[in-house]
């Protein structure tokens, strides 16, 4: 497997994982109670394995091993990746910050939770288009085959240092229980 077929079925699980977020959006919007449990394993999930672990690969390894393959960062596709990747940090902020409240009681806080949450889907969403269909096969052009095996192999490292010996299989079990319960 090359390494940006490894990102591409990361970014199906996150999609996977946004699907969720508009199911649970929607019943927010109904006026319907959603767990705070499972609003907290959504920004658990979203900040753990879509921040500090996908985009943690793609940062510290993938972007500047592009980089010195000769892919502008200034400029060009890997700077608004970079750009797209802090805005997203931000609705995530928001998002917590959105779910504490509803914890603590505050009846304003589904709104907070649904704009930060939609924004997110919607940047998200055509943050993986552009990598999948544009900056990943820009990439695979620019790469040797021996450059693509460092990439996995420091993908381990990233994921081990990140989320744990386990953790990636600990966040694919939080996201298939939550598609059972809101994409059945």
């Amino acid at each position: 497997m090359k390494a940006t077929e490894q990102l591409k079925e990361e970014h199906k699980a996150i999609k996977e994982m946004l699907r969720v977020l508009d199911v649970v959006c929607q019943r927010l919007e109904s006026g319907e109670e959603v767990s705070a449990g499972h609003l907290e394993t959504i920004v658990k999930f979203l900040h753990l394995f879509a921040d500090k672990c996908h985009h943690g690969k793609e940062e510290d390894v993938l972007f500047p091993m592009m980089e010195q393959a000769g892919i502008p960062k200034e400029g060009g596709p890997i700077g608004v990746m970079l750009i797209e990747h802090d805005t997203g940090r931000d609705y995530i902020r928001g998002l917590s910050d959105g779910v504490t409240r509803c914890k603590g009681g505050e009846r304003t806080a589904s709104a907070q939770i649904i704009e930060n949450a939609r924004s997110y889907t919607v940047l998200l969403t055509q943050h993986i288009d552009k990598e999948d269909n544009i900056l990943y096969p820009m990439g695979d052009s620019h790469l040797s085959a021996r450059k693509d095996q460092e990439l996995l192999e420091e993908f381990e490292k990233v994921e081990r240092d990140r989320i744990g010996p386990g953790g990636h299989e600990e966040l694919h079990k939080l996201l298939h229980d939550l598609a059972k319960i809101y994409l059945q």
